[in-house]
């Protein structure tokens, strides 16, 4: 039986990281799609993922009265980034396959142009290039299939996090002789 502090601050938290995604992916949407291949937008993104992860543990460490055991600081933020992505892949289901489809086909082009100039810069062999290429143009990401498929990536991804974080926020055991 999960803890009602840890279950409530995970759900909160993580419909507000969802949405907080959304509304990130919805302004790159808005102002550039060229936006999805900049590399500083993922460290925006991230360095938001992190920040929410620190105040949600913070508080649920504080509601607990400093009893986090290691279980209970992984299932917080465990729970917080699978409803932070359901609702995150979602959106983006919605708007990629529904609003606009033809967002996806150029967002698609970009990522082959910019994926195709950074391993020209690094003297990538042609047959790398031409193979990497072709990936990109075989797979839709933005598909409905592909952006659960990609969901699943996330949760590796928000998995080791996690983990890394409930070590970092789990309480301290004091040895007493």
């Amino acid at each position: 039986m999960i803890n009602e502090i840890i279950k409530k601050n995970a759900i909160t938290f993580g419909v507000f990281m969802g949405i907080g995604s959304a509304l990130i992916t919805t302004l790159i949407y808005a102002i550039d799609l060229e936006l999805f291949t900049a590399w500083w937008t993922g460290l925006v993104s991230a360095a938001f993922y992190i920040t929410i992860a620190i105040i949600l543990l913070s508080k649920t460490k504080k509601e607990l009265n400093g009893i986090f055991s290691f279980k209970d600081a992984f299932t917080t933020y465990f729970i917080c980034g699978l409803v932070g992505i359901a609702i995150s892949v979602g959106f983006n289901i919605l708007l990629f396959n529904f609003i606009d489809p033809s967002a996806k086909e150029t967002i698609k082009e970009l990522t082959i142009k910019f994926m195709k100039s950074t391993l020209e810069k690094y003297n990538a062999p042609a047959e790398s290039i031409n193979e990497a290429v072709k990936n990109l143009q075989e797979n839709d990401q933005f598909s409905i299939v592909g952006l659960l498929k990609g969901s699943l990536t996330y949760i590796v991804i928000n998995s080791i996090f996690g983990l890394i974080m409930a070590a970092f926020f789990k309480t301290k055991q004091t040895n007493q002789v």
